[in-house]
């Protein structure tokens, strides 16, 4: 439970830390996202889902 948090955290921190320091990056992001196709956009989140759950891994793997 407690890794669960720490990663909740981490998330929180990242994606705070974006949108204080560059919110107009934010806007053209989402623009860029809307213009791609829904497939893409899908596939996109697979790869970082994927990619998250192999970092999570990794660093309980580490001892973390």
């Amino acid at each position: 439970m407690a890794t669960l948090f720490l990663a909740i955290g981490l998330v929180l921190i990242v994606e705070g830390l974006v949108y204080a320091l560059a919110p107009s990056l934010v806007e053209q992001m989402l623009e860029a996202m809307r213009s791609m196709p829904e497939e893409s956009r899908r596939l996109l989140g697979l790869a970082a889902l994927a990619i998250g759950v192999l970092l999570v891994w990794a660093a309980k793997s580490l001892g973390a």
